[in-house]
């Protein structure tokens, strides 16, 4: 297994490359030839890197191929074209790349800033225009070595990923260099769907297996071929979605091209609470009601939902694999160049679902206080004062809840609670009598090494709300520098960060609220306008230390009551007064 990473100006490219397995660097600066002895030796292996699949995979086909490696790394990023794009010449030279960056990722070194690394540029410009110095190409490897280095730490935080993605080449006989795809594409592989054009979209239907009567006026809205569009103006993507806002059981909800949301804002309250959630909602209805994407083996795709269960049942690893088959194929019924690409498919199996949710929330109604309502599930409050009155009313719900799995083929799981704090549908935190709790939302959501962002303040709310820890006993008793850390990252339609009146190299910082005055705020500049707003969320006086920050304590200057006034003003948005 190779971890790679190439850097490429106008008169000068290097490759960084970490075999694993051998313990062995490989460092090659305007050197193709070595750079294809590297690729024979290796070639068969896998090659790793971090956004490699749209970049690295390229400028490393593209030397092998003879070209200019700036010519490509244009086409690539300035004009933003694909790399395969470039030429048919680089098909010779297959790869097996893995690529570790998920779609939903902000960068390589905002996640070098959560693992608290150094997250220190280059002082190389990439636009630098003559070749490199011998200094700089130093610099340059040495900057390109630590990236490889943290792709490796990413790699190993999400190995299970990698593991997955494996066990399904293996499970259906699929070869080493499909490894390269995302698992969308690897779904409608498998799938053996076959691309067509669909002119349809919005001729949807609607479940006769449905009782609705008190909010029928929701299924009017969805009958109304006025209302089938994604946004107020279909042709302005910028404009608001096209949804219908509405009150449902006293709460206010959104109904649209996606799933059904509602809830109590700034909400807290105790008592006797049930967590209805409808076991796999999406795959569920798609089997029950053969809303399968048009495009692919709907047999297969059923047989792969039945086996998974019986691996999940039995605690066989195996249904990890299985399980990205499944969570794929929604996504890509809406993805249009993906073999699977439906949307009359993805519309019917969203509109089927809010519509039965609100089904079961009607039926619900009389009987206790909704609470909250998402995509695939339902909380409420039930109306008792003891444990003998929440069993009758348990009872009741529950005989509800079965007539309505008979009828919609679906099946609910069933979660006790006895508090709730929530900000909105996507913010909350559930807590049961054992004092174990269900967070959701950047808030209070738990935190990982690769999304590390404000970690005192998460855990000052969830403990307080959890355990009733006052916020500023956890603020002011923890020592630990990387836990007051805020990562920020700006995209390129800015030019730079201003540190006060300060222009930063980097692009990414990671700051601390300061309790010095002369220390500035942080700014961003517009590329365009020249502009200049602040970071969203920062301090109005602040620190920065992008140095590796893992095992530093905090200094005297760093600022705890900014951080236990604002989770003080976020435990108010949770219900808290």
């Amino acid at each position: 297994m190779i971890f790679y990473d190439f850097e490429v100006f106008k008169y000068n490219w290097l490759v960084v490359a970490i075999d694993v397995i051998n313990q062995k660097e490989h460092v090659i600066i305007d050197d193709s030839e070595a750079l294809e002895q590297l690729y024979c030796e290796h070639k068969n292996d896998i090659w790793v890197g971090f956004n490699s699949r749209n970049y690295d995979q390229y400028i490393l086909k593209a030397i092998l191929a003879g070209f200019n490696p700036k010519k490509i790394n244009d086409f690539i990023i300035v004009r933003g074209r694909r790399g395969w794009e470039f030429s048919s010449l680089l098909r010779k030279f297959p790869l097996n790349n893995y690529d570790v960056m998920q779609n939903i990722d902000k960068g390589l070194k905002t996640f070098e800033g959560f693992m608290g690394n150094n997250i220190k540029e280059s002082s190389v410009p990439f636009d630098i225009d003559r070749p490199l110095t011998k200094e700089e190409i130093n610099e340059t490897v040495k900057y390109c070595r630590h990236d490889v280095e943290q792709t490796i730490e990413v790699f190993l935080e999400r190995k299970s990923d990698f593991e997955a993605q494996m066990g399904l080449l293996k499970m259906f006989n699929m070869s080493l260099s499909n490894i390269n795809k995302t698992k969308v594409q690897l779904s409608a592989q498998i799938l053996e769907a076959k691309a067509r054009s669909y002119y349809d979209e919005f001729d949807i239907s609607f479940p006769e297996t449905m009782r609705i009567k008190k909010y029928n006026f929701v299924v009017d809205w969805y009958k109304n071929i006025d209302n089938r569009k994604y946004r107020i103006n279909p042709l302005d993507e910028k404009s608001k979605k096209h949804q219908l806002s509405c009150e449902i059981a006293g709460v206010p909800h959104q109904f649209g091209w996606g799933g059904v949301h509602g809830a109590l804002e700034q909400y807290h309250g105790k008592g006797y609470y049930l967590n209805m959630d409808v076991a796999s909602l999406y795959p569920s209805l798609m089997i029950i009601y053969n809303l399968h994407s048009r495009s692919c083996n709907p047999q297969k795709f059923n047989e792969i939902v039945e086996l998974r269960l019986e691996y999940k049942h039995a605690k066989n690893p195996l249904q990890a694999p299985l399980k990205i088959v499944i969570n794929g194929t929604y996504g890509a019924m809406k993805a249009k160049t993906n073999p699977l690409y439906d949307p009359r498919q993805a519309n019917n199996v969203c509109v089927y679902g809010q519509l039965l949710l609100l089904d079961l929330i009607e039926k619900l109604e009389p009987y206790c206080q909704i609470i909250q309502s998402n995509t695939d599930g339902i909380l409420v409050k039930l109306n008792a004062k003891n444990d003998k009155e929440a069993d009758e009313q348990y009872s009741l719900i529950d005989d509800i809840a079965y007539e309505w799995e008979q009828r919609t083929g679906l099946t609910l799981e069933f979660d006790e609670y006895r508090e709730v704090f929530q900000k909105d549908v996507n913010n909350y935190v559930i807590v049961d009598h054992e004092g174990k709790f269900k967070s959701k939302g950047a808030y209070v959501k738990k935190l990982n090494n690769l999304d590390y962002d404000l970690p005192i303040v998460n855990k000052a709310m969830v403990d307080y709300m959890v355990k009733g820890i006052p916020v500023e006993k956890t603020i002011m008793e923890c020592n630990e520098l990387k836990e007051f850390q805020q990562v920020k990252k700006i995209s390129n339609k800015y030019l730079y960060i201003l540190h006060g009146d300060k222009k930063l190299n980097e692009k990414c910082v990671r700051c601390f609220a300061s309790k010095d005055k002369n220390d500035g705020g942080l700014t961003k500049i517009h590329a365009t306008t020249k502009s200049s707003a602040k970071i969203e969320n920062t301090p109005e006086h602040s620190f920065l230390f992008n140095d590796d920050v893992n095992g530093v304590k905090c200094p005297r200057k760093l600022d705890k009551q900014w951080y236990i006034d604002l989770a003080n003003k976020r435990l108010n948005d949770f219900g808290v007064k």
